[in-house]
């Protein structure tokens, strides 16, 4: 079995770094648009299992005021997870919002969104920053972490889209970002797969935005750095980007995505690739 190092020097195995600095700003102009258009039944509609439009929009400035040090979360419950206690704390930040007029809460959220795009901005991409669990690294250099958040914000506007009848804006420079972001989790997702040093799995996305994520096991783990002895990966799947983005977000199931899949190889080793998640879930 393979373990993972974390190891803040040997952080090669993420890959290459993301810069998702300059996406911020218009990832906050297309959210707020989004929310302005919206009639007042819509903000009443079903987004995620549990919340509204409003909801998940509450859920967004509860993000943006954590990240600017403005959001109190209180301490663990004896024994609880990390992620049962994001999770509380979520619902808790969402509860006390719920009376929020979406006025207020757009107006709030575009005040806290703009310093937030303006603190990313100037924010150094190889400083130490929070960790990001899904992909099994704590501390993460900053250039992960502003990445992942990118993503959740991303990930928010299109559920939102959705709720109301759109479809996800395919816009092809976030979503390559997002995407890239996500196989980021691929090492820690085949933590515990078993394989020969050098096997190599291969995901291809599709379409506008998609890409080619290779990674390798290795005696400290699986890698998505480059391999200069590059050789036939042992397993290749490919998704179309639709699959993709919801599979690491958990809006299709891995036994789904495997099934809309193009497979070919080792079918376990593509049955482990299938599981990746990124996002605390």
């Amino acid at each position: 079995m393979v373990t993972q190092p974390n190891d803040w020097s040997a952080l090669t195995w993420l890959g290459p770094p993301i810069d998702a600095r300059a996406l911020f700003g218009p990832e906050l102009e297309a959210l707020l648009g989004l929310l302005r258009g919206l009639g007042p039944a819509e903000w009443a509609r079903i987004a995620v299992p549990g919340w509204t439009v409003h909801d998940v929009t509450a859920h967004v400035l509860g993000d943006c005021a954590a990240r600017l040090g403005r959001r109190e979360f209180g301490a663990f419950a004896p024994g609880e997870t990390l992620e049962a206690f994001i999770h509380r704390a979520n619902q808790e930040w969402v509860d006390r919002h719920r009376d929020m007029d979406p006025a207020s809460l757009v107006g709030a959220l575009e005040e806290a969104g703009t310093e937030l795009a303006r603190r990313f901005a100037h924010a150094h991409l190889d400083a130490p920053s929070l960790g990001v669990s899904w992909a099994g690294v704590a501390p993460a250099p900053m250039w992960l972490d502003c990445a992942r958040e990118f993503t959740e914000y991303w990930t928010h506007r299109q559920q939102i889209r959705h709720a109301v009848g759109l479809d996800t804006d395919a816009g092809p420079r976030a979503l390559s970002v997002v995407l890239d972001t996500f196989m980021r989790a691929l090492p820690h997702t085949l933590r515990d797969t078993e394989a020969p040093g050098g096997t190599q799995v291969e995901v291809t996305v599709t379409g506008p935005g998609g890409g080619i994520w290779r990674v390798t096991a290795g005696a400290e783990g699986w890698s998505l750095a480059e391999d200069p002895g590059a050789r036939p990966a042992a397993a290749t799947v490919e998704l179309d980007a639709e699959t993709a983005w919801r599979l690491c977000t958990r809006g299709v199931e891995p036994a789904a995505a495997l099934a809309r899949a193009r497979v070919e190889g080792d079918r376990p080793l593509a049955e482990a690739v299938c599981r990746i998640v990124s996002i605390v879930y």
